[in-house]
């Protein structure tokens, strides 16, 4: 937040609890509630982009509904697709759930701090997600120790900082 002005639009089925969380930041937020469906659309993407009046923000995220399977078929307009793995989901999603590792540009492992407690393997995951999509970029984090979080920071910050440049 001390290098880009950020907006999110957090969508979830009910509550605003993230959309709470995530205002103590500083970020321009706004709460999407989906009426039950699976994953969001373009339409929906764009009430929220109106909503935190976009135009004045250098990055702005968008969370999908978090399930594996209805987001993969639906194209928000993003630069960048992103999703996040976490350890205790296990290393076997990529054979569960292909379409959702091929239509991703970056893959976030995270809580990797929680490896003692989860049998994952890191070495089975990536192989699996290379095989699917040979030029995605893996970043594995922990929130809790702060591991690999500089280094995605740095790569976010750059591609950003790219995708300015070529809009000039």
């Amino acid at each position: 937040s001390e290098k880009l002005k950020i907006g999110v639009i957090e969508a979830d089925i009910d509550s605003d609890v993230d959309a709470h969380t995530i205002a103590k930041t500083g970020a321009k937020v706004t709460q999407l509630h989906n009426g039950g469906m699976c994953h969001l659309d373009a339409w929906r993407s764009r009430i929220g982009l109106d909503a935190i009046d976009a135009n004045d923000l250098d990055l702005v995220i968008i969370e999908n509904i978090g399930n594996l399977i209805c987001p993969a078929g639906y194209d928000l307009g993003e630069a960048m697709s992103i999703m996040i793995l976490s350890v205790p989901e296990g290393d076997d999603k990529p054979l569960k759930y292909p379409k959702m590792f091929c239509n991703v540009d970056v893959l976030i492992i995270s809580k990797i701090d929680a490896t003692s407690i989860f049998n994952f393997d890191f070495e089975a995951v990536e192989a699996r997600v290379k095989a699917l999509n040979p030029d995605i970029k893996l970043f594995f984090t922990s929130a809790v120790t702060g591991e690999g979080m500089d280094e995605w920071c740095s790569y976010l910050l750059n591609e950003v900082n790219q995708w300015n440049e070529s809009e000039k």
